[in-house]
């Protein structure tokens, strides 16, 4: 339990910036469902649509720190690749 104002403080803005980062982590995943439906789907169009919309969010996680860089950019190389696996 927190006792001093500077760690009430500190539990206050912990939950706060966690509320953020899971409803920005939430939404990344939502756009990456998105994808993945459409390859199932076979749609190369929406598929291609879908990834464009997809990885300026991914990009913006890693640049607020709630997804590593490494795992985004390994998410978008795959992503793509199967997008233009469908395409073809």
């Amino acid at each position: 339990m927190a006792n001093t104002p500077q760690s009430k403080k500190r539990a206050r803005q912990n939950a706060r910036r966690y509320a953020v980062n899971k409803a920005r982590r939430s939404r990344i995943r939502t756009y990456l469902r998105k994808v993945e439906e459409a390859i199932a789907a076979g749609d190369p169009t929406v598929a291609q649509s879908a990834l464009r919309v997809a990885q300026p969010e991914l990009a913006r996680g890693v640049t607020k720190g709630v997804v590593h860089k490494n795992t985004a950019a390994r998410k978008m190389s795959r992503l793509s690749a199967r997008v233009k696996a469908l395409g073809a």
